[in-house]
């Protein structure tokens, strides 16, 4: 093991180790140590739980459609796509199970269902996700691959990856007191989860490239770059058919648009405008950049973090104007509107901004997921018969 990927493993688990213990100091506060209340009851928990399920569900889709259409040179790049699913799915999970005040209840959800809700439709719908990544790496690694088991589990692995971000996206939108509620935010969601969960695995692929770990030739990450481009070009279409519906003369969406393109979330809606649609479609948009692999990755990042500035926006703009209308507001519900005194602790509007419990949980997540793809890759990749 070479002295850069100690350091790797030492940086990483003591950020995951940083995670965890924030994470216990959040079990024993409760949820009043985040920046959530009663107007902002989902936070960046949340959104990272959005991001994740579409990472995981791009890199799904890429792998599986390698078996179901048989395209030859994905399948190549098959068991790295699976690998990233797996460690995202997982880390979207953990993120809802962090982001329960009474996770030590979890089991609840089992024992007394409500089959009408899309959070027990997501809980099913991701279950199964896991299951099918875990027997596609099964049947991947083993010492006798069976080419026919990985296309059967290929055939279900592609319609529940586009389900599981579809369920996802019905969380939102079928929440008609918000302004999630929109008829196509399921395919809104699809589209970003194929080019951010693309753009991962082209970054993923550069960093097993580089470490000579597993080789993946220009040609077929220049196919990937334009197969990205393209996703690229649809979010945005769907983007600005979203934003023309909201800014259509008489749309009840017209106050949620203001904060969305001038107000508090607007940088993240213009990042993900600029840096996660403008940028990388200009950039590989030309087959000469797609040849660049510099160039690949860069727009590959500025997706990724588009797409999770996406999320952020859309998240947050919902909440900003509070479902219960008229004075005082609502209460605040946070630990200073507690001790506040008269109409101090109402308010008219949503505020948050995650606390540095969060922040230091999200990273040890975060770091967590790297290191197990590390991990991972190292151990499946060099074992695979495909790649002796």
């Amino acid at each position: 093991m070479s002295s850069k990927l100690k350091a790797a493993y030492g940086v990483l688990g003591a950020l995951t180790i940083a995670g965890i213990c924030a994470w216990i100091y959040q079990l024993m506060g409760g949820l009043a140590v985040t920046g959530m209340n009663n107007g902002t009851s989902w936070g960046l928990y949340i959104a990272c739980f959005m991001f994740f399920v579409g990472l995981s569900a791009g890199g799904l889709i890429v792998a599986s459609s390698a078996s179901v259409f048989h395209i030859a040179q994905y399948k190549k790049v098959a068991l790295p796509a699976i690998i990233c699913s797996t460690v995202c799915i997982c880390l979207a999970g953990m993120f809802v199970l962090i982001d329960l005040g009474g996770v030590q209840r979890v089991w609840r959800l089992f024992t007394g269902p409500n089959f009408t809700s899309p959070l027990f439709w997501d809980v099913c719908v991701i279950t199964c996700y896991l299951v099918i990544n875990v027997l596609y790496l099964v049947f991947m690694c083993s010492k006798k691959a069976d080419a026919r088991k990985v296309e059967i589990v290929s055939r279900f692995a592609l319609p529940v990856a586009i389900l599981v971000h579809s369920v996802t996206a019905w969380i939102f939108g079928l929440q008609l007191s918000r302004e999630w509620y929109s008829a196509i935010m399921a395919p809104l969601f699809v589209v970003s989860a194929m080019d951010s969960g693309l753009a991962l695995l082209l970054l993923a692929l550069a960093g097993l490239n580089k470490s000579g770990l597993f080789k993946t030739d220009t040609k077929l990450i220049s196919n990937l770059a334009g197969l990205l481009a393209t996703c690229i070009a649809i979010d945005g279409f769907m983007v600005g058919c979203e934003v023309l519906t909201m800014a259509y003369p008489g749309a009840s969406a017209a106050e949620a648009l203001a904060v969305m393109t001038t107000g508090v979330t607007a940088p993240f809606f213009w990042i993900e405008i600029v840096v996660g649609i403008v940028i990388p479609f200009l950039i590989l948009v030309f087959a000469k950049n797609r040849q660049n692999m510099t160039l690949v990755n860069i727009a590959s990042a500025c997706v990724v973090l588009g797409v999770f500035c996406k999320r952020v926006w859309l998240l947050f703009t919902s909440f900003f104007m509070p479902n219960v209308f008229g004075a005082p507001g609502i209460i605040g519900g946070s630990t200073a509107a507690r001790s506040s005194f008269g109409l101090d602790g109402w308010a008219v509007v949503g505020t948050y901004a995650p606390t540095w419990v969060e922040l230091v949980v999200v990273v040890g997540v975060v770091s967590l997921g790297v290191l197990a793809f590390i991990v991972l890759s190292r151990k499946l990749i060099a074992a695979a018969p495909a790649h002796e």
